[in-house]
């Protein structure tokens, strides 16, 4: 994977202690990782590098808005998410992200990408169901809800002309309860 230059922090010069960073967001970050689910993007991550004399901690967190297809509707709507991930960053022998929540970097790295823990924090933050605020307000003025309910209808007096049962099934079903 490439690095993206925005996102390498350099921690060889760090003092040890607290560092903060601040990125914004776009559709452009995901284009990188070609992912296109997102329609736009505003998302704001912070990001918190405490440097220890032996290892790092991160800890990132985000809130901001994806633009996403309603699962009912098929409306685009703001969906805002929010999120947090904590890992350490330890230095070994060799590269190593096998762990969620640890990274071994080889002893001669001087920084740390955090383009993927940023990723995988949002798109791990959107719930597997988006359903827009006016269908979990029971909001039915959309025209797309107001013609997903004419269909149901219809199926539904489908479904009772079918239900009719022939009379012979009806002096069987009598045999039973008596």
């Amino acid at each position: 994977m490439k690095n993206i230059k925005e996102f390498l922090i350099p921690f060889l010069g760090l003092k040890l202690g607290k560092h903060q960073f601040e990125y914004q967001i776009d559709e452009s970050f995901f284009e990188y990782f070609e992912y296109d689910d997102f329609d736009s993007v505003n998302i704001k991550v912070y990001v918190v590098l405490e440097k220890k004399s032996t290892m790092l901690e991160f800890i990132l967190k985000h809130e901001g808005t994806v633009n996403i297809p309603c699962d009912l509707t098929g409306e685009l709507f703001n969906l805002p998410i929010q999120g947090s991930i904590k890992f350490i960053v330890q230095f070994g022998e060799a590269y190593n992200d096998d762990h969620e929540e640890l990274l071994i970097l080889p002893y001669k790295e001087h920084q740390v990408n955090i383009s993927q823990y940023i990723y995988e924090m949002i798109v791990l933050s959107v719930p597997a169901k988006r359903i827009c605020s006016e269908v979990q307000q029971y909001d039915r003025n959309t025209e797309i809800l107001k013609k997903t309910e004419k269909i149901s209808f219809k199926e539904q007096n489908i479904d009772n002309k079918d239900n009719k049962t022939d009379p012979r099934w009806d002096v069987l079903k009598r045999l039973l309860t008596d």
